[in-house]
């Protein structure tokens, strides 16, 4: 493609919206169809944050909300193609530290429990990118130390302890 066609195209046409349009579409049919034909909801619930079906409906419609914000980004504020220059690409290294950290989270979530999965994994990938103050590395424990402990006492979610502590 050349240049000259890349600025005859459409302000629509970039990576932007196309990406928002596509999690647009995932989000509505997961909020219509998905949450409601396959989230069973008891039959008397006191209060509607109750309800198994309110936490996805929630996730559903802020990515609904996020992806209409990408589409109207892309369309005024078209993203500029800059030649990207070898040197400006990540090494090998950043992308093998990245692998690791979903790896370590994945592969290790029920072996190692939720909460000690969770900083693996957030330790390795700030490992991978350029993070140099050593405070940020604390943020790296505490966050997962803290949303799980929000999933488990606040939200009633039993996630593993790890079967290598017991």
């Amino acid at each position: 493609m050349s240049t000259d066609a890349a600025v005859n195209r459409p302000r629509w046409a970039n990576l932007n919206t196309w990406l928002g349009a596509f999690w647009l579409i995932a989000a509505l049919v997961f909020l219509f169809y998905l949450v409601p034909n396959h989230i069973d909801e008891a039959p008397m619930v006191d209060n509607p944050m109750q309800s198994p079906r309110w936490l996805p409906s929630v996730a559903g419609w802020l990515i609904a909300a996020l992806s209409l914000a990408l589409i109207v980004e892309g369309c005024l504020r078209p993203p500029t193609r800059s030649s990207a220059v070898e040197s400006e690409r990540a090494p090998a290294r950043r992308w093998l530290l990245m692998l690791a950290g979903l790896g370590a989270y994945w592969l290790l979530f029920d072996l190692l429990g939720a909460i000690a999965a969770g900083i693996l994994g957030t330790l390795l990938l700030f490992a991978a990118h350029p993070v140099r103050k050593p405070w940020l590395y604390l943020l790296a424990i505490a966050l997962p130390w803290l949303v799980s402990l929000l999933f488990i006492h606040v939200l009633n979610v039993p996630l593993p302890s790890g079967t290598l502590w017991n």
